[in-house]
């Protein structure tokens, strides 16, 4: 498996692209959230959205849906093979009340499944996406009173998306999932309320450092590079391989 990162940026980065990401497996190319620089981030990749076979959202922020109607449109005006659109059955009605009904609706009556395939994905509960790719979702707190979810992608890949400070869910991760590897969304500055910041996470054991590798940061990631401890900063673009169990 590898996951590629189109973007990197937080929601207020001007440099990166919104923090979305491209998984490959031998048989299936997955975009985790698709947000307002996403169609720009895969055009600057020369990645076609029909080369794209599902999407999934993690929540409903801009920067992680904002991109999902030039999607969907691309889908219906340029005859393309609707993707899969993986979402967590809480999150499904309000994607498309809240956020795209507006621009998407032709006021007949048609919903999101007119330009996606909806798979509805339960909470703690592995989805299979493909036969080399299985997703589980689980409810993490970003900002309150909103649903968000992080991911454990083939049992061994934790994927924070956005998420609060969580020390005893990352200790769960590392010891009782056996995780070989953390992504998680990382605030560069203090105080941390929605994201969790870098001197929080270097509050965690080494062990624990070494599995992680940041994302979602801001504009001027450079200037703390050398100043994470064991942890490592995810490079745009880049592709990252992972050995999977599965």
């Amino acid at each position: 498996m590898q996951i590629q990162m189109i973007g990197t940026g937080s929601a207020f980065s001007k440099k990166y692209f919104n923090n979305n990401a491209l998984v490959y497996t031998e048989d299936y190319t997955l975009l985790i959230d698709c947000g307002i620089t996403a169609p720009m981030a895969l055009h600057k990749l020369n990645k076609p959205v029909q080369e794209i076979d599902g999407i999934l959202i993690t929540h409903l922020h801009a920067d992680h849906v904002g991109g999902v109607e030039e999607l969907a449109f691309q889908s219906k005006f340029l005859n393309i093979p609707k993707p899969k659109l993986f979402i967590s059955a809480k999150l499904l009605p309000v994607l498309w009340e809240n956020s795209l009904k507006a621009g998407l609706s032709d006021g007949k009556g048609n919903g999101l499944e007119d330009f996606f395939e909806i798979v509805e994905m339960n909470e703690n509960e592995e989805t299979t996406i493909s036969p080399s790719l299985h997703i589980e979702i689980i409810q993490t707190e970003h900002v309150p009173n909103k649903l968000s979810y992080s991911l454990f992608i083939n049992q061994d890949l934790f994927y924070s998306a956005d998420m609060q400070f969580n020390p005893s869910l990352l200790a769960h991760i590392h010891e009782g999932r056996k995780c070989r590897t953390i992504m998680h969304d990382c605030q560069l500055e203090d105080p941390g309320t929605v994201h969790a910041t870098l001197n929080q996470l270097l509050t965690l054991p080494e062990e624990i450092q070494e599995k992680i590798l940041l994302m979602h940061y801001g504009d001027h990631m450079e200037d703390f590079i050398g100043k994470t401890g064991k942890m490592t900063f995810m490079e745009q673009q880049k592709r990252y391989t992972f050995e999977s169990n599965e």
